[in-house]
């Protein structure tokens, strides 16, 4: 069996896939083979994600087509979660348990873009770790939009794909007046701190 503490050291910082390139717009494969491999890319995963200062990140930021995101988020009660799940689906509350939290969210893939997006405030997603076991992960909080935000990555979705016209359009601008500042191969070159 895997550790945490071996998938979370040693790995390779990436260069983040951007929003338009088509691995970012398609469903992905599932994993199939828990391997060395896999091990290989989820150890860069979190190494990317650490360096982008990010709370997730998903197989398809870093250019490849497989169902597995890492995650190192706080949930509901800011206690710091973190993980990996291959092949996840994510199940949200219906009815009276379904309460929707408006809060602004970016992606590591669209850097310096924000915007409000609502989503429910509780989710679980299951799925399988590295070594193919059945694992069921419960988010509340920041945890619960994450889950949810990297699932979507998995299924070729960008969270502005959930936004109106109007408002993905301040999106873009938003990130238009700082892209300058993110190297084409950031992580890997670090952010400029101005222009």
């Amino acid at each position: 069996m895997t550790s945490l503490s071996e998938l979370t050291t040693g790995g390779t910082i990436r260069p983040i896939t951007r929003w338009g390139t088509p691995v970012m717009h398609a469903p992905t494969s599932p994993v199939v083979d828990f391997d060395d491999e896999l091990r290989t890319l989820v150890r860069d995963m979190f190494a990317t994600m650490e360096a982008a200062q990010g709370v997730g990140l998903a197989a398809t930021q870093v250019g490849v087509s497989l169902a597995v995101f890492v995650y190192d988020c706080p949930d509901a009660d800011n206690h710091s979660q973190v993980g990996v799940v291959c092949n996840p689906v994510v199940e949200l509350p219906e009815g009276r348990d379904r309460t929707l939290e408006s809060a602004d969210e970016g992606c590591l893939s669209l850097p310096g873009g924000y915007a409000p997006l609502a989503r429910t405030d509780h989710s679980v997603c299951r799925g399988q770790d590295v070594d193919g076991n059945p694992i069921e992960v419960h988010g509340t909080g920041l945890l619960a939009r994450c889950l949810q935000h990297e699932t979507d990555h998995l299924n070729g979705m960008v969270f502005g794909d959930r936004l109106s016209t109007r408002v993905r359009k301040k999106l873009y601008q938003s990130h238009e007046a700082l892209a300058h500042l993110y190297p084409e191969d950031w992580p890997v070159t670090p952010k400029k701190t101005s222009a």
